[in-house]
């Protein structure tokens, strides 16, 4: 039940409960008070003309009473109670009897009672009922040329004739207070409207939508100072929860690649341990083995057969003596050890020892011969260039390409060839251990490992993806880390 009120409770309501019914009220107090102070000057003023009419007839009254002129007495009544505003008038002589009379009826008897008690106090007024209805009269002594009362006037009026203009200005300040009312609801709603609900309607909105998931909308600032100001801190709010969103990303996906990286250190660490292990364990048994085919092999004539036979175990002992060279190359990961060398005469000594196991295939060179020298362990990035070029001069239809370079602090070489490329598909896994593309006795699927993990423990990164050339391309980053000569 209390949600219901407080969605009721609006800065509308809020307006109307606070400001405008207040302000009604008043108006209604201010109003009933005016209405009060007009009613009691009209009725000052209905005395007042009385009055005057009393006045303006008394002269002429007082003559003819004291002469014993009843029609002149009667004549200057007729004229008072032409006046539209006379209810009637009458005259009493001195001892309070009624002389002349001009109205409707004569006077009650308790008024000709009371007149003869006022002609001694001067004029006054008093209210009597006729006929239901409240008659203002008015009450004056008359006097003759001596001075002395020798009569009395009355004039009335009826009250109704105000009662019923006040009624009119009640009806009328009503009408008034009512279109007031309307009028302040309409203002109070449109201007509501206009100057703060379209503006907070546009924020409510605005945080819908967000809750929604669309985190890059904002709220426009606009309306009064302290909306655009809220409509500036929820903007504020978004932003810096947004940033604090990327910050939480970016880091869960550190972590991620950390934990990835963790457990690939560890898996490569568990297979280098087993593979230097079968290395060194084969590797006496195969020296053995060369050796004693190769004492037998002299002693006989190359006629024989078994000759040839012992040849054939040779080659195999050697392929496999390679296989081994490789898997303690794979498991030994020993510290780096950089030292300022030169890449141009690395690259060419690694191309020089390789270039003449293909020869059909061009081996071609790039890069500047003055390139300053760069801290690295040569020996670990020449097997990790020779296995690369390696690759390149199996997979080349005729062309190779080795090219350095520097590069914001970094030193890049590339590998690149003409053959039919790598497959998008195996790229992912081409650097983990023993996965090869090559038939079976023609690779370990150790070679790039090896040069994978070298790069790596540089703090570079080995790349591949398709070459200009046509076939693929391996990219060497590395750190730059140089040492001038």
């Amino acid at each position: 039940m209390g949600l219901p009120l407080l969605s009721a409770y609006s800065l509308r309501t809020a307006l109307l409960g606070f400001v405008i019914l207040p302000l009604l009220g008043v108006t209604l107090v201010v109003g009933a008070s005016g209405l009060r102070a007009v009613e009691a000057r009209m009725e000052a003023r209905l005395q007042e003309d009385i009055e005057l009419v009393a006045r303006a007839i008394r002269l002429p009254l007082s003559r003819s009473l004291e002469r014993g002129e009843r029609g002149g007495v009667q004549q200057a009544l007729d004229s008072a109670f032409r006046i539209d505003q006379v209810y009637g008038a009458y005259v009493y002589d001195a001892r309070g009897d009624l002389v002349a009379a001009s109205g409707p009826r004569g006077p009650s008897m308790v008024i000709r009672r009371e007149a003869r008690d006022i002609t001694a106090g001067g004029t006054q007024g008093l209210y009597e009922e006729r006929a239901g209805n409240p008659v203002y009269s008015f009450f004056m002594p008359l006097s003759d040329a001596g001075g002395r009362i020798n009569g009395l006037l009355q004039v009335t009026r009826h009250r109704a004739d105000f009662q019923d203009d006040l009624a009119d200005l009640r009806t009328e300040a009503l009408v008034v207070l009512g279109a007031l009312m309307l009028l302040f609801l309409g203002v109070v709603t449109l201007g509501h409207h206009r100057a703060v609900g379209r503006h907070v309607s546009q924020m409510v909105d605005a945080m819908a939508r967000v809750g929604r998931g669309d985190r890059d909308f904002r709220v426009t600032p606009a309306g009064p100072h302290e909306l655009r100001t809220l409509a500036k801190a929820m903007n504020a709010m978004l932003d810096s929860t947004g940033r604090s969103e990327a910050a939480l990303a970016r880091q869960r996906a550190e972590q991620q690649a950390l934990e990835t990286r963790l457990r690939e250190s560890e898996k490569m660490a568990a297979i280098g341990q087993l593979a230097a292990g079968v290395a060194h364990e084969l590797g006496s048994p195969l020296g053995v083995i060369d050796g004693k085919a190769q004492r037998a092999r002299r002693r006989l004539p190359e006629s024989d057969e078994l000759h040839g036979v012992l040849g054939e175990i040779r080659s195999e002992v050697s392929r496999m003596s390679r296989i081994v060279r490789q898997l303690m190359d794979f498991g030994r990961r020993n510290p780096l050890h950089p030292r300022p060398e030169s890449v141009p005469a690395l690259a060419r000594a690694v191309a020089g020892r390789e270039a003449g196991t293909k020869g059909h295939i061009t081996l071609e060179l790039e890069g500047a011969d003055d390139l300053e020298a760069v801290a690295l362990d040569r020996p670990r990035l020449e097997q990790a260039l020779g296995n690369l070029l390696q690759n390149a001069l199996q997979a080349a239809r005729s062309r190779v390409r080795v090219s350095w370079a520097l590069a914001h602090d970094r030193l890049r070489l590339v590998v690149e060839d003409d053959g039919p490329g790598i497959d998008p598909a195996i790229r992912d896994r081409l650097f983990e251990p023993f996965f090869t593309t090559k038939s079976v006795g023609d690779g370990t699927g150790l070679g790039l490992s090896v040069a994978h993990a070298a790069v790596k423990d540089h703090g570079g990164e080995l790349r591949v993806d398709d070459s200009p050339l046509g076939g693929a391309r391996f990219t060497l980053d590395l750190p730059r880390g140089s040492h001038h000569e």
